[in-house]
C-alpha cells in the first residue's frame, strides 16, 4: 500500500487546475519505498528525451522522474560501466570512453558527440563531473542543446569561489574574513595565514564536495596542505587556484536549498543541517535542522535568495552556509547544481526538484509562492560507502557486491541507488552505494525508522560504513542535537572502533551465537524434516557450551523449546526465539521479547560465527567446552610488526614518492602519497630509521595491504 503525507495546501500548483494541492506525497512503486512526488502538469510540454551526463545513483534518480515525465533518456557510460544499472535504465547508452574520468564522464568530446548522434534535446548533468563546467554549458546552448542548469554566467560567478564572495558581499549576504584574492605560492599562504589569524581554511577556488580543502593551524600545516589542495583541485576540477579564509572552529554547516526561474522568481526551499562530515564531505544529513528557529531560518533563506538572484540564477541550487554557536550565519559556497542530500528536501516539501530543474530548462515560471512552500515531517539521509570505517572514518573499499538487498520492504524509507547485486565498486569513481533515506512525522520517528533501515540493509563483498552510520544517529548527542562539523573527532577522539557492547549487549550477542549454532546443528541433523538417522535417541534438548569473543570465554547453557531458545550465561538466562532462517542474510530474533534484526555474515562448521549486531560485526567461536579446552593448545598467529613497514591502508594510485633505499626517515616524515577517489593521503613512517626498500614508484596502482616501503 503507498504511503500518503498530506502537506499545507499549495493552491498554485497546477495552472490548469486551480484548485489542485501539493500533497508531500511518496508513491510505494515497490515496498512501499518513499518517493518524492511527481506531478506532470497537463498542457506542459517539456523535452522528449534528455541525456544523462552522469553515472551510478543520480544518473538512475533522474531517469525516474524522467520516466515519469514521460520523457525518454540516454545514458553515457565508460567502458567499464556497460552493464551498470544506469545504462540498463536508460532507452538509449553511449559508451563514452575507458573507466579514467578524463577519458569518459569529463570527456566533454565524447559525450557532446553522444548528444548530436541520440538526438537529445536537453543534457541533465547530475551532481560532479561537468555539472558546474561553464565550458559544457556554452558548448550545449551553442548546438541548441537546454543544459538542465544554471546558465554559464551563474556558473562562473558562483563556481569560483573568490568571485562568488566578492559578489555575496555586494549582495549583502554575510562573509566569512579571508583574502579576496588568489594565493599564488606557498610562501603568499603562510603570509596571508599569518594576517588572518590561525586557524585558516585553505580551499579550491573552483571545487567542491570536500576536495581541495584543508585546514591549517600553523606554518607547517599551511605549506602541507597548500600542496595537498593545489594537487587535489588540478586532478578534480582542472584548476589550482587557492584562497584561504579564517576558519570558523566548531560551527554547524546548514545549506539552503534555492530554485529559480528564467522569469526573476526565486524561492528558498528550507534548510538541509549537514554537520556530521569527515574530511570535509558529509555523512549523515537532515531536514530540518535542530538548531535555527524560523527567524534565522528566513534571514537565511532570504540571503539565499538575494544571492541567486544577483547572478540571476535559474535552476535548483544550493547555498551553504557556517553557523556559530550564536546563530551567527557565513556564507560559504554555492553549488549550481543539484546537490546530492537533495532528497531530504523533497521529502518533507513534497517537491519533485529534478522535475522542477526539467520544468525551468524549458522555460516555464515556477508554479509556487514562498508562503507555499512547507515544512512538513523530519527526513533523515546516510550515505551509505564503500569504506572501511574503522580507517579515519572511511578509507575507499574496492570490490564486488556478492549479494545486496535494500530495505525497501520497510515503510517510509526511501533507497537512491545505481548499484545492484554484482555490480562492481572500483577505485575509478565515488565509493558510494546509495543514499538510505527515511522519514517521519517527527525526528525520534525518522531516526527509529532509519535505526531499522540500517539494520536491515544487506551488503556483502566490500567493507562498507554502515557501523559508523548507526553509531552516529543513535549517539546521545545526536539524538540531542548537540552537534557540530567537529563531531566525529570530538565523540572518537581515538578513532572509530565500532559499537561498545554493554554487560547487557554482550549477553545478548553471546545468547544469539549460541542459539544459532544450535539451530544449525539441528538443521544439519535433518532431510526434509526427519532426522537423518532414523535410529537416533531422543531428541537433545539441552547443549553445554563454551563461547568466545574478544579473547574471552563465556560457559554458556542452552535449552530449546520449540523454535525458542533459552540461553544462561553471565549468571542471567535470555530467552531467544525466530524464525530461524539459515538461509536469509537476515536474523530477526526476539530476545527478552525485545525485537532485534540481527546478520549472520558467516558461520563455519568448526564454529566460527560473524554476526552483524547494533550494525557491528562481531567475531565468535561457539565450541563444547571439551574443544574449546583443546583450543588453548593452538599456536597463535604473531601479529606482523608494522613498524618497520608501510602498507596501503586502500587501493589507490601513487602519486608521489619522497625516498628512496638508504635514505634516513623521521618519524612522521611523509613517505609517499597515494590517491583514492580523487583524495590524496599522505603515507607516513611510523618510526625513525633508514630505508631499506621502497616497493612503488608514482604512477603505479596498489590495492588495499599492498607493501610500500620497508624500514631497516
Amino acid at each position: 500500500m503507498a504511503a500518503h503525507i498530506s502537506t499545507l495546501s499549495l493552491p498554485r500548483l497546477l495552472v490548469a487546475a486551480k484548485n489542485a494541492s501539493l500533497h508531500a506525497r511518496w508513491q510505494g512503486v515497490a515496498h512501499s519505498a518513499v518517493r518524492y512526488s511527481t506531478v506532470p502538469v497537463p498542457q506542459e510540454k517539456t523535452f522528449d528525451k534528455i541525456l544523462i551526463a552522469n553515472r551510478g545513483e543520480i544518473a538512475c534518480r533522474v531517469m525516474k522522474t524522467c520516466r515519469m515525465m514521460g520523457i525518454q533518456t540516454v545514458a553515457v557510460h565508460s567502458d567499464v560501466d556497460a552493464s551498470a544499472v544506469h545504462v540498463k535504465m536508460a532507452d538509449q547508452a553511449v559508451c563514452v570512453g575507458p573507466a579514467p574520468t578524463n577519458q569518459s564522464y569529463l570527456n566533454m568530446d565524447a559525450i557532446m558527440e553522444a548528444v548530436r548522434s541520440t538526438g537529445a534535446q536537453a543534457v541533465h548533468p547530475g551532481y560532479g563531473f561537468l555539472s558546474e563546467n561553464k565550458e559544457f554549458a556554452r558548448r550545449l546552448a551553442a548546438e541548441g542543446v537546454a543544459f538542465i542548469g544554471p546558465d554559464t554566467h551563474a556558473i562562473q560567478a558562483m563556481g569560483d569561489k573568490i568571485e562568488s564572495k566578492l559578489i555575496a558581499k555586494a549582495a549583502q549576504v554575510n562573509t566569512i574574513p579571508g583574502f579576496d584574492g588568489v594565493v599564488e605560492t606557498v610562501e603568499d599562504a603562510v603570509r596571508i595565514a599569518l594576517d588572518i589569524g590561525y586557524p585558516v581554511m585553505i580551499k579550491a577556488s573552483a571545487g567542491g564536495g570536500g576536495k581541495g580543502m584543508r585546514i591549517a593551524w600553523n606554518e607547517e600545516e599551511t605549506r602541507d596542505g597548500f600542496r595537498f589542495s593545489t594537487q587535489e583541485a588540478a586532478s578534480s576540477f582542472g584548476d589550482s587556484r587557492l584562497l584561504i579564509e579564517k576558519f570558523i572552529d566548531n560551527p554547524r554547516h546548514i545549506e539552503i536549498q534555492v530554485l529559480a526561474d528564467k522569469h526573476g522568481n526565486a524561492l528558498w526551499l528550507n534548510e538541509r543541517e549537514c554537520s556530521i562530515q569527515r574530511r570535509n564531505q558529509k555523512v549523515v544529513e537532515e531536514a530540518p535542522s535542530t538548531f535555527l528557529d524560523a527567524d534565522t531560518r528566513r534571514a537565511m533563506g532570504e540571503q539565499a535568495v538575494q544571492l541567486a538572484q544577483a547572478v540571476q540564477y535559474s535552476s535548483a541550487g544550493t547555498v551553504e552556509f557556517l553557523v556559530d554557536s550564536h546563530k551567527n550565519f557565513y556564507f560559504l559556497e554555492m553549488n549550481t547544481r543539484l546537490q546530492v542530500e537533495h532528497p531530504i528536501t523533497e521529502l518533507i516539501t513534497g517537491l519533485d526538484l529534478v522535475q522542477q530543474m526539467i520544468r525551468v530548462a524549458k522555460g516555464y515560471p515556477l508554479l509556487h509562492k514562498q508562503e507555499d512552500i512547507p515544512i512538513n515531517g523530519w527526513a533523515i539521509e546516510s550515505r551509505v560507502y564503500a569504506e572501511d570505517p574503522y580507517k579515519s572514518f572511511g578509507l575507499p573499499s574496492i570490490g564486488r557486491l556478492s549479494q545486496y538487498q535494500e530495505p525497501l520492504n520497510l515503510s517510509n524509507v526511501r533507497v537512491d541507488s545505481g548499484i545492484s547485486e554484482g555490480s562492481d565498486i572500483s577505485i575509478y569513481y565515488d565509493p558510494m552505494i546509495s543514499k538510505l533515506v527515511t522519514y517521519g512525522a517527527t525526528r525520534a520517528e525518522a531516526l527509529s525508522k532509519m535505526e531499522d533501515a540500517l539494520d536491515n540493509y544487506v551488503i556483502r563483498g566490500v567493507t562498507h560504513n554502515i557501523p559508523l552510520l548507526r553509531e552516529i544517529i543513535t549517539h546521545p548527542r545526536f539524538i540531542s542535537g548537540d552537534i557540530s562539523t567537529n563531531f566525529l573527532p570530538e565523540v572518537y577522539p581515538d578513532g572509530f572502533n565500532g559499537h561498545q557492547l554493554t554487560a547487557g549487549g554482550q549477553r545478548e550477542l553471546l545468547a544469539s551465537a549460541a542459539a544459532l549454532h544450535v539451530s544449525a546443528q539441528l538443521r544439519a541433523q535433518t532431510f526434509l524434516g526427519t532426522l537423518r538417522v532414523s535410529a537416533s535417541s531422543q531428541e537433545r534438548r539441552r547443549w553445554d557450551l563454551c563461547v568466545e569473543l574478544g579473547g574471552e570465554r563465556h560457559p554458556v547453557v542452552v535449552s530449546r523449546t520449540g523454535q525458542t531458545y533459552t540461553v544462561e550465561v553471565g549468571g542471567e538466562s535470555l530467552v531467544v526465539s525466530g524464525e530461524w532462517d539459515l538461509a536469509s542474510p537476515l536474523l530477526p530474533l526476539k530476545i527478552n521479547n525485545t525485537p532485534r534484526m540481527l546478520q549472520c555474515l558467516s558461520r563455519t562448521a568448526s564454529g566460527d560465527i560473524c554476526l552483524q549486531y547494533l550494525g557491528t560485526s562481531f567475531k565468535v567461536r561457539v565450541l563444547s567446552p571439551l574443544a574449546a579446552e583443546l583450543s588453548s593448545f593452538m599456536p597463535e598467529k604473531v601479529p606482523e610488526d608494522t613498524s618497520s613497514i608501510l602498507r596501503s591502508p586502500m587501493p589507490g594510485s601513487v602519486v608521489a614518492v619522497s625516498v628512496k633505499p638508504g635514505d634516513t626517515v623521521a618519524e612522521g616524515q611523509e613517505i609517499c602519497v597515494i590517491e583514492a577517489m580523487k583524495m590524496q593521503n599522505s603515507m607516513t613512517a611510523a618510526k625513525t630509521g633508514k630505508v631499506k626498500s621502497v616497493h612503488c614508484k608514482a604512477g603505479e596502482t596498489v590495492g588495499e595491504g599492498d607493501l610500500l616501503v620497508e624500514l631497516e
